[in-house]
């Protein structure tokens, strides 16, 4: 028996973990009905911390934010992509036509069929563009989903180096060990733990500074590596990366040398052409949070473009008419 403790008295309940703060506020006819809380931090030039919210050292999943760096991979496996199509290589595309066009092209570049494809059947991202597609008599499928250009471009990686496409999604298939080492030499980390993302691929956790640290070094890398490619073709093509309706491509076009991705629970990645970043993630995944988060963020990293309003606005409605907001609340 421990000392001090009496015979027979209950054990100590463990101690249980601060919740995340609040970093938007649902506020709907002038009562706040409800918070989103969640951890963020900024990166000042010379890549230091120079703001946090929560604990950003903690692992998460950064979902479709490790994009660039699986992108960055296929490249480092010889497989040469520039352009739209490295765009869409790192994309979380919308599904409108232009994409689905895209990846069938380069489906057909390489000898690959959409049964090659591993990516679940789905509808595209974008509310418009599936309505669109199921007016037009679509049915779900593997090219509509929203990680159709990575996984094409993960493909046509093995094909070139000869290794298995019906396998190229196992953690310990070469092109995804070879994911995992880019993860870690951009992030300056170990991977914390491997999951599966929604599109079957191989998921590695790392920290947010971790994430902020892998889009400044993508931003800064020299001209003609692998990541500097990557950040290229995705700035010079925003709408490959998402849409024609997505913050990411608002951001890359508006604002110069910016390099944007978010991913799935409502995480999101930024750099600026001269190292200062941000990443943050909505712990409850909502993400109607991300850009009143995001603009925010913005605010803080002193980027004064008029897109950081129009990214922010995310109404709330009663009617049909806006009678509130979700707000950022720091």
């Amino acid at each position: 028996m421990s000392p001090g403790v009496s015979p027979g008295a209950a054990p100590a309940a463990p101690a249980v973990p601060a919740p995340p703060p609040v970093l938007a506020e649902v506020v709907r006819s002038g009562f706040t009905e409800g918070y989103h809380r969640g951890t963020l931090v900024l990166l000042a030039a010379d890549g230091s911390v120079e703001f946090a919210l929560g604990d950003p050292g903690a692992p998460v999943f950064p979902r479709s934010s490790n994009k660039p760096m699986q992108a960055a991979a296929v490249l480092r496996a010889g497989l040469d992509l520039a352009g739209e199509r490295l765009a869409l290589a790192a994309a979380s595309h919308s599904g409108e036509w232009f994409h689905l066009d895209l990846v069938r092209t380069m489906l057909a570049e390489h000898g690959l069929t959409v049964t090659d494809l591993r990516t679940p059947p789905d509808l595209p991202l974008d509310q418009v563009e599936a309505e669109t597609f199921l007016a037009a008599g679509g049915v779900r499928d593997r090219v509509a989903m929203n990680c159709s250009g990575k996984h094409v471009a993960m493909l046509a990686a093995c094909v070139l180096n000869g290794w298995p496409t019906d396998t190229y999604l196992d953690q310990d298939h070469p092109l995804q060990r070879l994911v995992h080492t880019v993860v870690e030499e951009v992030s300056g980390e170990r991977v914390a733990a491997v999951g599966t993302d929604g599109c079957g691929a191989p998921l590695m956790a790392i920290s947010l500074t971790g994430l902020a640290r892998s889009f400044r070094h993508f931003v800064l890398a020299a001209p003609g590596t692998p990541e500097r490619r990557v950040a290229d073709a995705m700035r010079a093509h925003p709408e490959y990366v998402a849409g024609t309706r997505r913050s990411d491509t608002w951001l890359m076009r508006e604002v110069p040398g910016a390099l944007s991705k978010m991913g799935a629970e409502a995480v999101q990645a930024v750099a600026l052409p001269d190292g200062r970043a941000l990443a943050f993630k909505i712990d409850d995944g909502g993400i109607r949070a991300l850009g009143p988060v995001l603009a925010r963020a913005l605010e803080l990293l002193g980027v004064t473009a008029e897109v950081r309003e129009r990214i922010g606005r995310a109404p709330l409605l009663g009617g049909g008419v806006a009678v509130g907001s979700v707000r950022a609340a720091f």
